[in-house]
Order: structure tokens, then sequence, then C-alpha cells
């Protein structure tokens, strides 16, 4: 059953989360060797929530995760050293104390930028005693439209032998988002995002993409989206299926999550619009041949 979550209905959980993440998130960034377009930096789905996967720390490896079945943050080492941040009355402020008390209790050290990104007012973490709400039932579903956005775009992603990105969440937009690179090098991103260095655009998109995920945005329970970087002419107007539509103000195509939820045959209709847009970006692009499979 895939869940009914109006975006209007729980804009004070999303932001707190929102945030809660990006502090997490950039725990990860600071231990984690680097790795092209920035995926060393992001979150996995799991079977409780989300987490970072292994980070390498002196001591062994150290992973945190979001467990949306217990409501609470585990923070765990590979010698059995294990706390927990209840989410329950937590601020931002809060919840960015707890969690490096955390860690160092478990002999962890870190530094971050203590600031978060991609938001229009930057709050800095230590700061933020107004962002304090989570409703569990409001997370709980966020997290299952993420399970059905994971299985849409793995078995969309396992139809593509070029290079292509984990399905991962990126906690800067809070999208779950899979990548397929034609081979060839982009144009200098321009930049502009809120509260980011022009710099990590340019890292992100330094080669020809056509990128495709979930976020809680462009719909009224959210929305797939897919874009191309650089879109090539005419990518605008290429077909999709019916519901979806090209949006001229963010640039990229949506399908609204509440579309996929009334659909007849929701999975049809996803994996339709995921293929759909990036075969209009292959193909208008002139992508080299012989990187799609049928599986």
């Amino acid at each position: 059953m895939r869940p009914e979550l109006p975006v209007d209905s729980w804009q004070a959980t999303r932001e707190t989360l929102h945030l809660w993440t990006q502090i997490v998130g950039k725990i990860r960034m600071a231990l984690t060797p680097p790795v092209n377009h920035w995926w060393h930096v992001t979150l996995y789905l799991s079977a409780r929530g989300l987490g970072t996967g292994p980070i390498p720390v002196p001591a062994g490896i150290l992973d945190l995760e979001f467990d949306f079945v217990e409501h609470e943050l585990v923070v765990r080492t590979s010698d059995g050293g294990r706390r927990t941040v209840p989410f329950a009355g937590q601020s931002v402020a809060s919840f960015y104390e707890a969690t490096l008390g955390a860690l160092g209790e478990l002999g962890v050290e870190v530094r971050i930028h203590p600031v978060p990104n991609e938001v229009e007012v930057a709050i800095p973490f230590a700061e933020d005693t107004g962002h304090c709400t989570y409703v569990p039932e409001q997370a709980q579903a966020f997290w299952r439209q993420l399970i059905d956005a994971e299985q849409q775009l793995q078995r969309f992603r396992s139809g593509f032998v070029g290079k292509v990105s984990p399905v991962h969440y990126f906690w800067g937009a809070m999208d779950l988002a899979v990548t397929r690179f034609s081979g060839r090098t982009a144009p200098q991103h321009p930049g502009g995002a809120p509260n980011c260095p022009d710099s990590v655009m340019h890292e992100g998109y330094s080669h020809e993409l056509s990128s495709a995920g979930f976020w809680p945005g462009g719909g009224a329970e959210g929305a797939y989206y897919s874009y191309a970087y650089p879109a090539p002419e005419g990518y605008a107007d290429a077909p999709v299926p019916e519901g979806a539509y090209f949006s001229a103000e963010l640039g990229e195509f949506l399908l609204p999550y509440e579309v996929v939820r009334r659909s007849a045959d929701p999975e049809a209709l996803v994996q339709a619009f995921l293929h759909a847009t990036h075969s209009a970006a292959s193909e208008l692009g002139r992508w080299p041949g012989e990187l799609e499979v049928t599986r």
C-alpha cells in the first residue's frame, strides 16, 4: 500500500528531518574518502530507515542509521559500541549536540561544517532550536515512499551497463536519486544552489548525465523527477506518459506521486516515465550506443 502523505501536511517534520539528515550526512562526508560526484556523502535506504553504510574510522567501521521503526538515531562501531539518540523532543540544536556526544563516547572524533546547505535560511545547527517537530507517522510514511522509489529506481538502474550511480539519498535536496552517464564531459555547471559553494555543482555535474529520482516536492504528495545535464535541444518537448509533464520552472520532468498512487499499474507507469525521459536525453543528446540493455 503506497502511503498518502500530502506535502503541506508535514512541513514542520520534513524541515526538521531534513536538517537532521544533513548533520549525519556531513559526518559521513568528513570521515569518508572522496568519490566522484559526491557519492561519498549520501545516505542509503535500509530495512529500518536511512543509513550511512560503513564509514572508515581508526578503530574499524562506524555507521549511523535513522531508525524509523523505533524512531531513534543508532550509532554503531565495529568494536561493539552502540549509542542511540531518540527523535522525540529534539530540536536541530539538541540533535546535533547529542549526535556528536554519542560519537565522542564511542571514541570517534569528527569536525563538520556546522551549517546546512541548499536551504534559503542557513541557521547553524548548534543555534537552531526552532526546527523541533517530529511526528513519527509522518516520517515513517516518507520512508515508505522512499522504499517504493528505491524499488523502482533499482529496477531502472539494472538496465544500464555504462557508468551509473548507486541509488542513494542526497541530504542537500532531500531526494533519492540514480544517475546515468554518457561517458562524455559536460560544460561547467553555473552553480547557484542556495548556501552551497558553486564548486559542489561543478563536481556533481562534471560529466554529461541523465538523472532521475523522487523528492517530497513537485506534486501534492511529492514527485518522481527526471532531468538531463546538459539538456539537449528538444528535450522539454519529448513525449512522456499521461500525468507526467515538463516543468519549465524546475527544468525537469515531473510525475506526481499522487498520479502514481492512483494508477491502475503504478510500477509500469513509473518505469515508462523513467525510460521515456532517459531516452529523450540519450537519443536527442546522441549518447554512445549499447549502454542500455533489457532485463
